[in-house]
C-alpha cells in the first residue's frame, strides 16, 4: 500500500457510506424543501474530446494511445492506481439524470454526496459530460506561491483551473492572470467577495468564454442555482451579479454526487468520518477542484496547495507573506490531502509546486 491512501471499500462498494456511520443512512425525505434547479440549454463550448473520448477505444486502450507520458498512462501501469481511478465515473449532474429512482438512491447520503434531508420535485439541472484537455494547471490559494514567480508557468497552460478567492490582481507574477475554469459553491463565491476585499479581490474570476462548476454543497447551493436560472433574488442577492456578467448556462456545471463520493470514499476517507461531527466532514474545495482537472486532463500541474512545509509560509499567498498559519478547520483532513498530494506527486500522476529549496 502506498503512503498516503485512504482505504475505501473495493470494487462495487465505492458509494456505500463511510465505515463507523452505516447505521446513519436514512430513508428518503418528506420535508417540504423542494430541490428545484432550472433546465438548461445544451452547452456550447466544447472541451477538447467530445464526450465519451475516442469511439471504439476503452478508457484505457485511449491512454495508451495518447502520449506516453499523460497521468492516465502513469495509472494504467500501477496496479494500485488503476484499482481507485475510475476514468467514466459520472462527473456532471445533466438533464433527466435525476430520476426519480436516482433520487432515492442518492437520498440516502448526506450532502454535499447525496439529497438526504431534500424533497424531489422531478426537476434538474442540465450540464455536459465532458471529457478531458491537454495539460492543466489547478491553483489553489496557499502561501507557497507568494514569491514564486509561477505566473507565467501556470498561464503556459492549456486551461487554468481556480477555487474559492481565487485573488489575481496585485499577484500575477506568482499566480498568473488567466482563469479557465472556476470551482465554488454558493458561500465560497459571496463570502470571498468581502473577506478578501482588502487584498483586491473584487469578485470570482470573469474571463470571457469561462466555465464555471459548482459544487452542490447544501440545500443553498440549488437555490442558488434557481435564482441563477431563474435570474431572481436569492435571500436578498441576485446570484449573476457575482459572475460580472459572465454567466452563461451553457458554461455552467454542477459535479455529481457519484463524483463526490468517489473523491471521498476512495482517496479522502478520513478517520473523522468516524466520529460525531461525520456530516461535515468532506474534502476541500481544492480537493475535489484537483480530481476533475484530473479526470479531464492529460497532465495536471498543482499549485497553492499544502506540502509538508506549509508552516514556512502564511496560511494564503495574497497575505504577501505574513505570520500566519493554515487554520485547520474540523470539516477538512489537511494532513491527509498533505500526504496524498505528496503520494500523486511522487508517483508522477501529478506535478505539485513545493517551494524553492
Amino acid at each position: 500500500s502506498q503512503g498516503g491512501w485512504a482505504h475505501p471499500p473495493r470494487s462495487g462498494e465505492e458509494l456505500s457510506y463511510p465505515g463507523g456511520a452505516r447505521g446513519r443512512v436514512a430513508t428518503p425525505s418528506r420535508r417540504k424543501e423542494p430541490a428545484e434547479v432550472a433546465r438548461a440549454s445544451v452547452p456550447d463550448a466544447s472541451w477538447p474530446l467530445p464526450a465519451g473520448g475516442v469511439p471504439g477505444m476503452s478508457y484505457w486502450e485511449e491512454a495508451s494511445w495518447k502520449a506516453q507520458d499523460t497521468l492516465w498512462n502513469v495509472i494504467k501501469q500501477d496496479p494500485e492506481l488503476r484499482d481507485k481511478f475510475i476514468p467514466d465515473i459520472r462527473m456532471f449532474v445533466h438533464n433527466g439524470s435525476i430520476s426519480m429512482s436516482e433520487w432515492n438512491r442518492l437520498s440516502h447520503f448526506n450532502n454535499p454526496f447525496g439529497f438526504m434531508d431534500y424533497s424531489h420535485d422531478g426537476k434538474s439541472h442540465h450540464l455536459h459530460t465532458t471529457s478531458y484537455c491537454i495539460s492543466c494547471a489547478v491553483v489553489g490559494t496557499g502561501g507557497v506561491l507568494w514569491k514564486s514567480r509561477k505566473g507565467r508557468e501556470i498561464d503556459s497552460h492549456d486551461y487554468v483551473f481556480r477555487v474559492n478567492g481565487a485573488a489575481i490582481k496585485g499577484y500575477e507574477e506568482d499566480v498568473g492572470n488567466r482563469t479557465d475554469v472556476y470551482v465554488h459553491t454558493s458561500h465560497s463565491i459571496t463570502t470571498s467577495k468581502y473577506l478578501l476585499k482588502k487584498y483586491n479581490y473584487t469578485g470570482a474570476p470573469h474571463d470571457k468564454g469561462i466555465k464555471y462548476v459548482m459544487i452542490p454543497e447544501g440545500m443553498r447551493d440549488f437555490k442558488w442555482m434557481i435564482g441563477l436560472y431563474e435570474n431572481e433574488r436569492d435571500t436578498g442577492r441576485r446570484p449573476r451579479t457575482y459572475y460580472s456578467g459572465e454567466f452563461n448556462e451553457t458554461r455552467f456545471y454542477v459535479l455529481h454526487m457519484d463524483f463526490l463520493r468517489y473523491t471521498r470514499n476512495r482517496f479522502l476517507m478520513s478517520r473523522a468520518l468516524n466520529g460525531k461531527w461525520w456530516p461535515i466532514v468532506r474534502p476541500t474545495n481544492g480537493a475535489f477542484m484537483v480530481f476533475l482537472a484530473l479526470q479531464l486532463c492529460d497532465k495536471v500541474d498543482a499549485y497553492g496547495f499544502i506540502t509538508d512545509e506549509h508552516k514556512k509560509y502564511s496560511n494564503y499567498y495574497y497575505e504577501r507573506g505574513a505570520n500566519t498559519r493554515v487554520i485547520f478547520y474540523a470539516n477538512h483532513d489537511y494532513y491527509m490531502e498533505r500526504d496524498l498530494w505528496k503520494t500523486l506527486h511522487e508517483l508522477k500522476v501529478i506535478n505539485l509546486y513545493q517551494g524553492e529549496p
